[in-house]
């Protein structure tokens, strides 16, 4: 595994986004909505020179996300990647972690069709373990009309 990105939770997506963005110069390359799963809103931003990654979260009232978190101490997760892996070599990854005594969080392969999961680390942060698709993946996807889907904006974000 590899370390990807550090993500932070925020209380007011658009607020963020224009802070980051317009004052600190990061540039919006990802977006994504995983509230079907229990989750939130994300947003990937990446610096224009260094190419660092780092992520927002947004979590609406009631999903499976972490405590709520106090202004300053807003650390979301550290996300790992395993690179181009099939959802089986995923939960393989996923158990190391809990036999070394990592703890389950409600975000496992099971609960996200097998494209990432989440575990608590010894002080109780969580770890995002995720994989990119397979080329047989991206192919079958390819072959397939695509549906697109539209995202319910968030005013409250």
């Amino acid at each position: 595994m590899q370390l990807h990105y550090a993500g932070i939770r925020v209380t007011n997506l658009r607020r963020s986004l224009r802070f980051y963005a317009n004052v600190l110069g990061l540039r919006v390359k990802l977006r994504g909505n995983l509230r079907k799963f229990g989750r939130g809103i994300w947003v990937g931003l990446e610096g224009p020179r260094t190419k660092a990654k780092l992520e927002f979260k947004w979590y609406p009232p009631g999903s499976l996300s972490p405590s709520k978190s106090t202004a300053g101490e807003a650390l979301d997760h550290v996300g790992l990647v395993i690179g181009r892996a099939s959802a089986k070599t995923l939960e393989r990854e996923y158990e190391r972690p809990a036999h070394a005594g990592a703890r389950p969080t409600p975000v496992s392969p099971t609960t996200t069709a097998g494209w990432m999961a989440c575990v608590r680390d010894p002080d109780g942060n969580w770890v995002e373990i995720f994989r990119m698709r397979t080329a047989a993946e991206l192919w079958s996807k390819r072959s397939r009309p695509e549906r697109r889907s539209h995202t319910a904006s968030v005013s409250s974000a």
